[in-house]
This record gives structure tokens, C-alpha cells and sequence, in this order.
């Protein structure tokens, strides 16, 4: 079987470690209102806001500081995340491709039913807090569901044998 989009199984704890800090900080960073830690840096931004005196101005293309800890987390979080989702198991066979298919089409599902109910339910700040989490969520409830199935499914042989 072709595997030619999945990355070597031995990148998977590489992923799970850069995951693990993404959320300890991402989650540290939400409790804490995107404010700590302090890792300010020089940043070149295509779009921000800066503010004037009166009024808020759109920059583009001037560099400007920011605290970058909120990308460091969401970065973090991402490639981690892909790397979880996305490395070979050690037994990689067909089976395994059809449960990565059906837990990737499962996690879409669930991840814009969970966007429409808070379109619905959710507004104004806490929206975009709703927004925020939902760039990440679609990849967590991939790894969530794929590796539940595959835990039952070793359970289910292992008790046959």
C-alpha cells in the first residue's frame, strides 16, 4: 500500500511533543487573556492595526513589535498536530487507511457542526474566542477519534487471540 502523503513513523513523538507545549501554552495564553508570556519581537506585518492618538490605523509592510507568543503556540499546535495526524504507524496497512479516511471525513463533519451551533449561539468577543479554537479543533478531533479507533480495534484483537 502507497503511503507517499504520510510522514515516517518516527517524526510521530516529534509531533506529540510539539503539540503537548503548543497546548500548554496556547491554553496558558487563553487563561490569561493573550497576554503571558511576554515575547516580544520585531515582526513585518502584510496587515495590522496600530493606534494613533484618536483612532485605530490599518500598517502594512512597516515592521512594528509584537508579542508573538500567540503564534508561537498556534504554530506549535499545527505542525505538532500534523505530524500526530499525519505519520505512519508502525503497522500501516489497509485497514489503518481506511480508518485515517473515515476519522478525517468523521472530524470535518463534526468540526463545522460545532462552527454552525456556535454561528448560531455564540457572539460578539466569545465568537471570536469560538473561532480562534476552531482552526485547531478539526485537527484534534482527527487524533482523537483515529487513535480511539485504533486503541478498540487492538483491544478487539487482542481479545480474540
Amino acid at each position: 500500500m502507497k503511503t507517499r502523503y504520510l510522514f515516517p513513523h518516527k517524526y510521530k513523538a516529534l509531533g506529540w511533543i510539539l503539540f503537548g507545549i503548543g497546548m500548554i501554552l496556547g491554553i496558558t495564553l487563553s487563561f490569561n487573556e493573550f497576554e503571558y508570556p511576554d515575547w516580544t519581537a520585531k515582526v513585518f506585518p502584510l496587515i495590522a492595526e496600530k493606534e494613533a492618538e484618536l483612532f485605530t490605523r490599518n500598517v502594512r509592510m512597516e515592521w512594528s513589535d509584537n508579542n508573538i507568543a500567540d503564534e508561537v503556540a498556534s504554530i506549535l499546535i499545527i505542525i505538532g498536530g500534523i505530524l500526530v495526524a499525519f505519520c505512519k504507524l508502525k503497522d500501516e496497512d489497509e485497514y489503518t487507511s481506511i480508518i485515517r479516511m473515515e476519522s478525517l471525513i468523521w472530524a470535518t463533519y463534526v468540526n463545522f457542526i460545532v462552527l454552525i451551533l456556535s454561528i448560531i449561539f455564540v457572539y460578539d468577543m466569545p465568537f471570536f474566542h469560538v473561532m480562534i479554537y476552531n482552526m485547531f479543533t478539526i485537527l484534534l478531533f482527527f487524533i482523537l477519534r483515529f487513535h480511539f479507533v485504533m486503541f478498540r480495534t487492538r483491544k478487539i484483537l487482542i481479545h480474540e487471540e
